[in-house]
């Protein structure tokens, strides 16, 4: 076997593989034999056709399918016998394949970038504080009502407090309804400050039964459409908001809480804590930004396609049925997301040197302390839980990762700004 790599940069590099006809002999034999464990032939029992028979029936097809697994493994081979050190998945480029003088595999694979690490410890930066405010606990309180909201039916939207449902039919520019383009039972809340101010117009103060018509241009992310429909009001609900008093605070708690007092303390509470892992996520988040910054280095392709395939996955599971639409465009998608892969790529390869540098690993401390913590709130033993966290590679890598974002933030200068409230329309 004859190789051949050339660095194509400073991540990505080309192994070309030759292979006698005699060297690739023993890796069609086993092709041969599998493919006659499933073939029938007339005159024989399954699988006991002679290999002879199935060679000269089937043996070029039986060659030709087996040649990007005997790719595989040459490559592995390769590797093991030049030490070399891929990541990511391969990709074979080019096959060239003759009987009389064997074959041919060109093969691309990348390699993980040199990163000297630059100064990570003591970065300074913006720390976001959101005080909860009595404002922000009386929004939660109105939330939360109205999630508790019952709805009578009416004859007329009077006010933002309302909910119209409409037949909408798509028109043409004169009028005329366009056919297959109508949405029965399309429910809209006038008080949703993210309606579009054309569909809030036409149907404030309408009237069960009454036709409104809406003609705007329709923006979404970088896509846009012409709107031009007709709004048939088949119903109108009045939204019956609960007050806050005993009885509901009693519901929603489920006879935990009595007390509004006290109701309103936990929501206080409770917001402070989102709140205070909202800023920890910030603070994180601009320190591995700052980092990134601060190291240039190319990224391997295999790694950023990785992350773009596992975003497709993640968006193909969350569609209905986990299928993506039929027009779904992949190439659109990928170039959107790609700056996020790159991103989260070079993050992962400057952790591991992070990890490296610090010398962090995952004691049975670690893993004994955290078993003790979690494992009242999951009911399973403490002895068990140490045996299952030891074993898995998964629980591990967060411990490490937690420790590495410690010394990282611990080593920060952090400098407290208050939130800059918005201003409300």
């Amino acid at each position: 076997m004859e190789v051949t790599i050339q660095d194509l940069s400073e991540v990505s590099r080309e192994v070309e593989i030759k292979a006698t006809p005699e060297e690739l002999q023993p890796h069609f034999n086993k092709a041969y034999a599998d493919y006659r464990k499933k073939v029938e032939i007339r005159g024989f029992r399954k699988g006991k056709a002679p290999v002879d028979i199935i060679k000269k029936l089937y043996g070029d097809l039986i060659e030709h399918e087996a040649l990007e697994s005997i790719a595989s493994d040459f490559y592995r081979q390769t590797i093991k016998e030049k030490n070399l050190k891929p990541i990511g998945e391969p990709t074979l480029i080019d096959l060239d394949f003759k009987h009389e003088s064997g074959v041919k595999f060109k093969i691309h694979y990348d390699v993980r970038p040199e990163i000297v690490l630059k100064d990570y410890k003591g970065i300074e930066i913006e720390k976001v504080v959101h005080p909860v405010t009595e404002e922000d606990i009386e929004e939660e309180v109105l939330r939360l009502r109205r999630s508790n909201a019952s709805f009578q039916e009416t004859d007329a939207a009077v006010d933002t407090e309302h909910i119209v449902t409409v037949d909408m039919q798509d028109v043409d520019e004169s009028g005329a309804p366009i056919a297959g383009k109508r949405s029965p039972g399309v429910r809209f809340y006038l008080g949703d400050e993210n309606l579009e101010l054309p569909f809030k117009k036409a149907l404030s103060n309408a009237n069960k039964g009454g036709v409104y018509r809406v003609q705007f241009e329709h923006e979404h992310g970088d896509h846009k459409h012409n709107v031009n429909a007709e709004l048939t009001a088949t119903k109108i609900e009045k939204i019956m908001t609960p007050e806050l008093d005993q009885a509901l605070v009693e519901k929603m708690t489920k006879g935990k809480t009595v007390s509004v007092e006290q109701f309103r303390a936990d929501i206080r509470k409770d917001l402070e804590e989102y709140w205070k892992q909202q800023t920890e996520r910030q603070v994180i988040n601009s320190l591995t930004e700052e980092i990134i910054k601060r190291h240039e280095f190319q990224v391997p392709e295999s790694l950023t396609r990785n992350v773009l395939d596992r975003l497709l996955e993640e968006m193909k599971n969350e569609s209905p049925g986990k299928n993506l639409p039929d027009d779904f465009d992949v190439e659109k998608f990928n170039e959107q997301n790609r700056p996020y892969a790159v991103y989260q790529s070079k993050w992962a390869l400057l952790r591991e040197e992070l990890i490296k540098s610090e010398a962090i690993d995952a004691t049975d401390e670690d893993l004994a302390k955290l078993a003790e913590r979690d494992a009242e709130r999951m009911k399973i033993p403490i002895d068990r839980l140490v045996n299952y966290y030891k074993s898995s590679d998964q629980i591990k890598d967060r411990i490490i990762g937690d420790k590495l974002l410690k010394i990282l933030t611990d080593s920060a200068i952090i400098k407290e700004v208050l939130e800059k409230k918005a201003v409300k329309a």
